[in-house]
């Protein structure tokens, strides 16, 4: 992996910055009966299906191997029954490098009963001899604000990702370049734009082996123009152009806007919208996205900050996501986000942080530590009239008479068409 990977901290926009410094007043909770050592929902994990015989797509980069293994069982609510507590880790740019981030974290998924969202950057399996393959909108043929990759990364990184989709966790995008800011960054860019950088970031994934010369390496076992549902985009920009684009090419959710309150989710022209959230920040009288870049951004301003507050940085970013987990899991129990970097920024503490909450909130009773697929699944499972309901609690706000009355009795089923009267005449022969 180049060292240009490790820039993504400097090009992120003042766009998240921003909604991560917005004030709020609303005071961090306790975490005094969160240390019960509850036992994970693991009921809802189906059994790995047995894998279909392999058929290789275009050179071999990606193949369909049959459905994914370790799939939730997508169930209807019943009702008066209490939903799920989701939390969904997701990780921005998801490639593997001498940090070995992508498997550490691959492991504690694994420990915690955790499936994750990792959103790979289209350019980390395309080696620089081969950047011109890259014609970013607004941009010189061949540029990148991120870099491109080399053989060793691009094996190492193809590895994970076939380990992370096996174990049921998802591969999502980050698109390609990472361009921020007015200049051509992706927030200029037009529905017609980011077509094209969606068809890139495909393409990457299934002609890596070509690009890379590693064309004895093993596929990659999904077909990743099917499996590609959801994104990211670079620096939280661009979301009013991408949402069309992204529905036209298969696209069911994104988590590309930012300042999303704690509340249950809802869709934009189709697309559910999964916003960074804002959660509190111990000490402090605001609250900030709930990402680490944002903890960054409002404790040291840079990646190498004074090394004897790394522990207490760490500590509080712990704190906010867990003060935040409470707040919904004690509360209106919607689904919460959260957005990673594999980055060792100010010692890497925020990776510490994000370990320790993982461990923390994964265990507890009633949760569903699953990828952005899988809620999107959940989501579209459910009775419309619930989630109408479910939308209608604020932050933190229980309902009213408790959970046993809130959603209806009678679950509204599909609505079918009234019969048509057809007049059927004889066809003369």
């Amino acid at each position: 992996m180049t060292a240009a990977w490790r820039v993504v901290a400097s090009l992120l926009a003042t766009t998240a910055l921003a909604a991560g410094t917005a004030g709020c007043s609303e005071r961090a909770q306790t975490e005094s009966d969160n240390a019960r050592k509850d036992a994970p929902d693991r009921k809802h994990v189906q059994q790995p299906r047995p894998a279909k015989q392999v058929r290789l797509i275009g050179d071999g980069s990606t193949s369909y191997t049959g459905a994914q293994p370790h799939q939730p069982t997508a169930e209807r609510l019943k009702p008066g029954a209490r939903p799920p507590q989701f939390v969904v880790f997701s990780w921005d740019g998801a490639g593997q490098d001498g940090q070995k981030l992508f498997s550490h974290f691959r492991k504690v998924g694994r420990k915690y009963d955790a499936a994750m969202t990792y959103f790979l950057s289209g350019v980390y399996l395309l080696p620089g001899a081969k950047k011109e393959l890259y014609d970013a909108p607004k941009h010189p043929r061949g540029a990148s604000d991120i870099g491109f990759n080399d053989a060793k990364g691009i094996k190492a990184t193809v590895a994970q990702i076939r380990g992370a989709w096996l174990e049921g966790s998802e591969i999502g995008t980050h698109f390609n370049g990472h361009f921020c800011g007015p200049n051509g960054g992706v927030g200029t860019w037009s529905e017609r734009e980011w077509k094209t950088e969606i068809k890139e970031a495909r393409s990457f994934v299934r002609n890596w082996r070509t690009n890379a010369k590693l064309r004895q390496e093993k596929s990659l076992p999904f077909d990743y123009a099917k499996e590609l549902v959801g994104g990211r985009a670079p620096c939280l920009e661009g979301q009013k152009n991408l949402i069309p684009a992204a529905k036209a090419m298969g696209f069911r959710y994104d988590s590309s806007s930012v300042g999303g309150r704690q509340v249950w989710p809802s869709r934009i022209h189709g697309v559910w919208d999964f916003p960074l959230q804002q959660v509190p920040v111990p000490g402090r009288a605001f609250e900030t996205l709930s990402m680490d870049y944002n903890f960054l951004a409002n404790q040291s301003g840079t990646t190498k900050g004074d090394p004897t507050r790394h522990a207490a940085w760490g500590r509080q970013m712990r704190g906010g996501l867990v003060s935040g987990f409470n707040r919904v899991y004690r509360g209106n129990r919607a689904p919460m986000y959260i957005g990673n970097h594999f980055e060792s920024w100010n010692g890497g503490t925020y990776m510490r942080a994000v370990e320790g909450t993982i461990k923390t909130v994964c265990t507890k009773k009633g949760v569903r530590c699953v990828s952005f697929k899988q809620l999107a699944d959940w989501l579209d499972a459910q009775d419309p009239k619930n989630l109408k309901k479910l939308r209608t609690l604020d932050v933190g706000e229980r309902p009213k008479g408790g959970w046993a009355g809130f959603l209806d009795a009678q679950p509204t089923e599909p609505t079918r068409p009234p019969a048509l009267a057809v007049s059927v005449k004889p066809v003369a022969e």
